[in-house]
């Protein structure tokens, strides 16, 4: 994807926190692909080491490992950045359930921790992950920013709390911060593997080994699936973005509802699969359907998805077909 049409001040440093991670490292690539320089800060409890191995010896890229729970290692991450992309977090709806401290201290602390340093350090833009999780049980369709319903897991509320240190540390300090609420992203690099895997890539795996995929519910909830660079592009014009812009949060999707019964069908045809999913019952936090309206992100960003369903989905089989 051509990004050239985004332009930033020469030796622009862009922080990406959680940067070997699936989407961390998707923005990397691209931001070194754009001649600006990256640094790139994860734990490596998520991210892999494997998602930077293309570009870790690039001269204008550079990895520390460090955990955002330590303030120290915040600050001297954050020191002589221009823009943070924080996308360092734990995921997963069902993990959180089971760990609910655990989610509190990265998620939240991590992200205060995080907002804190770039206002010591003076940061042009402070973008942030958040998540279509936190409209909960609203169940109106399409998902608009300010109508959001209580939060169905801790995950949910994590990212909540985030935005609203995003809007305080706007608000209070004056640091330009946007939130980015992505809906179901997809795409290259991201992990298949393990009991907390996202549906497409773990249909995927599964398809390809000829096992059952197990589908919680009825397979009929549906889901506004995103393809990784439409998120990049909504981080780059995130950075760009008017200062009118900032202190806010926006929805980052397609604006589609596609059925997960439906994605496997799509899937089972690419790969040439007649697999019989395995129907479990449906999961505790999980939402019933999810669609979002991109109005807001469109006029305030510029954000204009490029990438339909139909064409990420065969970008990422095409992606694993090479990859697994």
């Amino acid at each position: 994807m051509d990004y050239t049409s985004l332009t930033f001040p020469e030796n622009s440093v862009f922080l990406v926190t959680g940067g070997a991670g699936f989407i961390g490292s998707n923005l990397c690539e691209a931001i070194l692909g754009m001649g600006y320089r990256v640094r790139c800060l994860d734990d490596l409890s998520n991210g892999r080491r494997d998602n930077i191995a293309d570009f870790a010896d690039h001269p204008n890229f550079e990895f520390l490992e460090g955990d955002i729970r330590d303030y120290d290692m915040c600050l001297f991450a954050v020191t002589g950045a221009d823009y943070v992309l924080h996308q360092a977090a734990w995921g997963s709806v069902p993990r959180s359930i089971e760990m609910p401290l655990v989610y509190e201290d990265i998620n939240v602390r991590g992200t205060l921790n995080m907002l804190e340093a770039a206002k010591r350090r003076d940061v042009k833009r402070f973008v942030y992950a958040s998540s279509s999780s936190v409209y909960g049980d609203d169940s109106t369709l399409p998902k608009v920013e300010g109508r959001e319903g209580h939060p169905l897991s801790p995950y949910a509320e994590t990212k909540r709390a985030c935005e609203a240190y995003g809007r305080l540390y706007k608000s209070l300090y004056g640091v330009e911060t946007v939130g980015l609420r992505y809906f179901n992203v997809f795409g290259r690099r991201q992990n298949p593997d393990g009991a907390y895997a996202a549906v497409i890539p773990r249909f995927i795996r599964l398809l390809m080994a000829g096992d059952r995929p197990v589908i919680y519910g009825d397979g009929l909830q549906s889901r506004d699936f995103t393809y990784i660079d439409n998120v990049i592009d909504a981080n780059l014009k995130a950075c760009a973005a008017p200062c009118d812009a900032t202190g806010d949060v926006y929805n980052v999707a397609c604006g589609g509802g596609e059925q997960l019964i439906d994605v496997l069908d799509v899937l089972q045809a690419a790969l040439g699969t007649h697999i019989e999913p395995d129907f479990q019952p449906p999961r505790p936090g999980d939402v019933r359907d999810s669609r979002a309206d991109i109005t807001k992100a469109q006029r305030a960003l510029g954000y204009d998805p490029t990438f339909s369903f139909a064409d990420g989905i065969q970008c990422a089989i095409d992606w694993y077909r090479e990859n697994l």
